[in-house]
């Protein structure tokens, strides 16, 4: 069973390849979601550590 004050993090959402300007900006939002998809699975693994018994959304 899952805790609601623990809620399992949440996936971020990839850019659109369209929303780069493909200008070689030094932050990149392919940079950025690369950012949150490391932070993500950090946050996830602690999660999991937190609930070993709970499958993981896809």
């Amino acid at each position: 069973m899952i805790d609601n004050d623990d809620p399992e993090p949440r996936k971020p959402e990839p850019p659109d390849p369209g929303d780069c300007c493909g200008g070689g900006c030094v932050r990149c939002v392919f940079d950025v979601y690369e950012d949150a998809m490391e932070r993500y699975l950090a946050a996830l693994a602690a999660w999991q550590a937190r609930h070993p018994d709970t499958q993981v959304s896809k």
